[in-house]
């Protein structure tokens, strides 16, 4: 049960420094609630909501005296270099801040032993970044000693860090948050949440989730050219979503040409008669051709008993669903007589390398110059997010504590469905 408190946000002490800013600041107490629907019979809540975010009048760092450290962590994603570049901009055009240093492959960068040491980055560092895709940092997977990365930043009297990455990333900045509190050292740990998938809870959108659409619908468009060319011809095409299928859906609604979209939160049978190889069959039997849509985390009950390991940052290594599919639909097709053309497409690398679309450009720039109001506010222990399409700072432990799903009754799944036509069940009950 959520109550106000999840909601508070650490701050490190008075703000007594007036902001250099001419911009209309944020008044103090502003607040975007957690639910803004008013429903009869329900109770409105206005304890549990956002700290709303943006510019403060007055600071808790004086800009000319303090430095900050920007951080990218886990898989890349596009956006990355425009959130590093926006950093900077804010942080030294607007604010006048004396130093802003760039810690290479993610938290590897806050060991004194990495061989890495940390990049200035000014405007002109950073000036035409945002044209590429990737991070200039670099990146890695993985925690490190929260101690050992406070008194690394302590050394070099840095005052602010800002960790662009997902959920791993996030965790790793809360343990450095409540270490340099432990040890009385004044950090604003302000995060910039990254994931393509999209599973941030209490966040509307991620940065980087609008160009993977963009991106896939195009792998999706050519997958449909391939199929509709020859006779039962089939485009298969593996997209992202280890554990939620945002992606899949929404390049699925945004393409318009997918007949199946399989997705990690609506399990799905392959054999049988209402599994998905028959209705794949029925499918190709009426209209020639088929696009079907998998995320990488769907139908991993397929590989029960086996074990894939886990990644360094402690995520549990999935099964190929996409080389599965491919390989027990080309079974079908040799066991029934059946004839199909396959055609698969993994685009994964390819979508996570692009540049920003030019939505995420502008996020991006918005996400970066709120977390800079943040730091020099004093916030920390937090994250900046979007929320019924207004800036706010989100705990990172709240962010933390679930995963935002896919929703086999929502409005998302369930205009899915009437997109592509397939059944609602794949599959016994």
């Amino acid at each position: 049960m959520l109550t106000s408190a999840d909601f508070q946000v650490e701050e490190l002490g008075d703000r007594r420094v007036a902001s250099p800013l001419a911009i209309r600041f944020v008044p103090e107490g502003a607040r975007i609630p957690l639910d803004a629907e008013l429903q009869p019979g329900k109770e409105f809540r206005p304890d549990l909501s956002f700290e709303r975010a943006g510019p403060r009048e007055r600071l808790y760092f004086d800009p000319t005296q303090v430095s900050a450290a920007v951080v990218t962590c886990g898989g890349i994603c596009p956006g990355l270099n425009n959130v590093i570049r926006a950093i900077v901009m804010q942080a030294v055009h607007g604010y006048g801040v004396q130093a802003v240093w760039g810690l290479r492959y993610g938290y590897r960068g806050l060991e004194e032993d990495s061989g890495h040491p940390p990049l200035l980055l000014t405007p002109q560092v950073v000036s035409e970044i945002h044209e590429q895709g990737g991070t200039i940092l670099g990146t890695s997977r993985g925690p490190g000693d929260p101690a050992a990365m406070v008194r690394f930043l302590a050394k070099r009297n840095i005052g602010m860090l800002f960790t662009i990455g997902g959920d791993g990333t996030q965790r790793g900045a809360l343990a450095i948050h409540r270490e340099a509190r432990r040890l009385g050292y004044p950090l604003a740990v302000v995060g910039v949440p990254k994931t393509i998938d999209n599973d941030i809870p209490y966040v509307w959108t991620t940065f980087g989730f609008s160009t993977a659409i963009e991106q896939a619908r195009g792998v999706i468009d050519c997958a449909h050219n391939e199929a509709r060319g020859v006779r039962h011809g089939v485009g298969l095409v593996k997209l992202m979503g280890r554990e939620a299928g945002f992606i899949a859906a929404a390049a699925t609604l945004a393409s318009g040409e997918v007949n199946f979209t399989l997705i990690p939160e609506v399990p799905f049978a392959l054999d049988g008669e209402d599994g998905f190889l028959e209705a794949l069959r029925r499918r190709l039997a009426d209209r020639g051709h088929a696009v079907v849509v998998v995320a990488e985390g769907a139908g991993q009950d397929l590989f029960q008993g086996q074990d894939f390991g886990r990644d360094l940052s402690g995520n549990a290594r999935l099964g190929d669903i996409g080389l599965l599919l491919a390989d027990r639909i080309r079974a079908y097709s040799r066991s029934t007589g059946f004839p199909i053309e396959l055609k698969y497409f993994d685009p994964s690398y390819y979508i996570r390398s692009a540049p920003a679309n030019t939505h995420d450009a502008i996020f991006c720039d918005q996400l970066a110059r709120n977390a800079v109001h943040a730091a020099l506010a004093g916030k920390t222990g937090l994250i900046v997010g979007l929320w019924y399409n207004m800036m706010t700072h989100v705990p990172i432990a709240l962010a933390g504590s679930a995963k935002k799903r896919v929703s086999a009754r929502g409005e998302l799944w369930q205009a899915v469905l009437k997109v592509t036509g397939q059944p609602a069940r794949m599959g016994p009950e």
